[in-house]
């Protein structure tokens, strides 16, 4: 007796391991078909999103529900008076069962679409296990529903789905069906015979089931985080590479060399720029007959510049009029300045079976990239313009103030010397005449600054009454620097006007011109005027002055114009001492103004 129920027991093990084993091949079966499902584009792209539309959920349900129904059908019938097993479950019969691996599709979707995904997943496979009938066809389709429910409890938003909680949903799925089975399905000795039969393979297998399925969607994960990180890395290459010349604006150059690092980056036939008139530049297949400088020939491209889309064509979009070319497909990209379209790009292709989907997200990210440098290409533009009429205003607003003093004393020296009056109606001429040069002129040499300088002075020496002193301590290598027009002649006025306002003789104005190789060029003006008091020194040069002595205007504008040209660091320095005089002083870098030069 005790022997016997030994072999029935062995028996039994037996029995129980090989249905584990048929158990695992099936669940193989599931296991590829999912891979197979994750190589569908929605799909992968399903997955891949924090929040889906209700289009993408709908989507969604179906594909798991359809995979729960694939479950069932690939399981295997169990007569629970028998043990008999067929294999392959062609139908269910009043005291049969199915061992089946359904909630494999159930779990997952409640794990990565929450409840409302689960839940609907569930009702898919779990209604379609109810119409196969069986004595446990009630509860094992209200034990699919509640799996779908049961795994969405552990479905947490933007964070990974664990190895080890698919394991534990799935075996805690398939320990919950049997329970239910127990509870609801009637014999009960039957029930008791089936869920002692098939319930620890089942659960063994089916959380195996949910573990292998989340490490092929994880391996799709992995892969499009690698697919986004190359493209990303590569989009930056790009950047690198192209913001030199899409900063010179979209012209043919600037296209051709764009399109040559494309070409080098993109795995493309060919790629092409237009603006919204003409192709500017083809690099790659067909360059012989896509020649930049030819007029749009396709409807898709305006349609493109029109809608500001991104679209793709075949052959017959492409209208080329060479019948042989190789070029089969295209993908084009609107090119935006300012929201408006100004141009397309183009990646050609010899079939449509060449554009994937990371060829058009590429092109999606290289036209944003590249509008925003066209943007920052136009916004520097308009910098430049805008800091070349501040310029040309500040120029125009210095405006020499002598003249009428100078005219007054030229029309007193006409009586006493006629020979001098004419010598300082030339030098007024000049100084008019360079004056008038420098305000449509963008800089100047320290040589013609001396010059116009010399003008000034031997008008107001005259006036002072060779009381006025000018001494110059000069480099002759270093006259070729470059400065703003109108530079050094107002602070010589600002020293005469407002330094020797109160002094009556030996006034003495000091310039001195500096080369150095490494600092550049340094311009020191110094008087020994009456100096500036601290209070109005702070402010001197940085902000126009409310005083009745003087609103600093000259001054504050040559310290702008540097500032503009060279940057903050040729900014006028002011040292004074109201019982010595005055300093200015300013630096010409070697390394700008050699560009200038340039």
């Amino acid at each position: 007796m005790v022997r016997n129920n030994r072999l029935k027991v062995r028996l039994r093990g037996d029995a129980m391991f090989e249905l584990l084993i048929t158990m695992t091949e099936r669940i193989g079966i599931i296991v590829t078909i999912a891979f197979i499902v994750t190589r569908l584009r929605f799909f992968r792209s399903m997955i891949s999103q924090d929040k889906l539309t209700p289009v993408q959920q709908l989507q969604a349900i179906l594909v798991f529900g359809i995979l729960g129904i694939i479950g069932t059908y690939t399981g295997i019938t169990v007569n629970t008076e028998s043990l008999e097993v067929n294999k392959w479950m062609m139908q269910v019969s009043g005291d049969e069962a199915i061992a089946n691996s359904r909630v494999v599709g159930v779990v997952m979707a409640g794990l990565f679409g929450g409840y409302r995904i689960g839940l609907g997943a569930g009702l898919i496979a779990g209604l379609h296990r109810f119409t196969l009938g069986g004595f446990t066809s009630l509860a094992c389709g209200l034990a699919t529903i509640l799996a779908g429910l049961l795994a969405s409890l552990f479905h947490k938003k933007n964070e990974q789905v664990r190895f080890s909680a698919a394991l534990l949903m799935g075996a805690l799925a398939e320990s919950l069906q049997m329970l239910i089975i127990l509870l609801l399905s009637r014999p009960f000795e039957q029930a008791m015979s089936l869920v002692g039969y098939i319930g620890v393979p089942m659960i063994v297998a089916n959380g195996i089931g949910c573990a292998l399925f989340l490490l092929i969607i994880r391996s799709v994960l992995n892969e499009e985080e690698k697919v986004a990180a190359q493209q990303a890395q590569a989009s930056l290459r790009i950047a690198g590479r192209t913001i030199g010349y899409m900063r010179q604006g979209m012209n043919a150059q600037s296209a051709e060399a764009v399109c040559r690092i494309l070409y080098e980056e993109v795995n493309a036939s060919a790629i092409a720029i237009t603006n919204d008139r003409m192709i500017l530049a083809h690099v790659g297949t067909g360059d012989d007959h896509h020649a930049a400088g030819r007029p749009l020939q396709t409807e898709v491209t305006r349609r493109v510049i029109e809608q500001g889309e991104q679209l793709i064509a075949d052959r017959a979009h492409i209208q080329c009029q060479k019948p042989d070319c190789p070029l089969g497909a295209a993908v084009i990209g609107p090119l935006k300045q300012g929201g408006v379209t100004v141009g397309t790009l183009k990646f050609y292709f010899r079939s449509p079976k060449d554009i994937t989907h990371v060829t058009t997200e590429l092109m999606s990210g290289l036209t944003m990239l590249l509008s925003y440098q066209l943007e920052a290409a136009q916004l520097e533009e308009t910098k430049e313009l805008a800091r070349e009429a501040e310029i040309k205003t500040l120029q125009a607003q210095i405006h020499p103030h002598f003249l009428f003093n100078a005219l007054n004393t030229i029309l007193s020296l006409t009586r006493i010397d006629a020979e001098k009056a004419r010598k300082l109606l030339r030098s007024l001429s000049d100084y008019i005449r360079q004056n008038l040069t420098a305000a449509t002129a963008e800089k100047a040499t320290l040589q013609d600054e001396l010059q116009h300088i010399r003008s000034y002075m031997s008008i107001e020496q005259t006036r002072f009454e060779d009381k006025l002193q000018i001494q110059y301590e000069v480099e002759d290598s270093a006259l070729q620097a470059l400065v703003p027009p109108l530079t050094l002649q107002p602070l010589i006025e600002n020293s005469i006007r407002h330094g020797f306002r109160n002094k009556t003789d030996h006034c003495v104005i000091l310039i001195r011109i500096q080369g150095d190789p490494a600092a550049g060029v340094i311009v020191t003006i110094k008087d020994n005027g009456t100096g500036i008091t601290p209070e109005r020194l702070q402010l001197l040069g940085r902000q126009m002055l409310d005083s009745s002595s003087g609103t600093g205007m000259a001054v504050y504008n040559v310290n702008r114009r540097l500032a503009l040209m060279y940057g903050p660091h040729a900014s006028l320095n002011i040292q004074s001492d109201e019982a010595v005089g005055t300093e200015i002083q300013f630096q010409i870098p070697a390394a700008v103004n050699l560009k200038l030069h340039s």
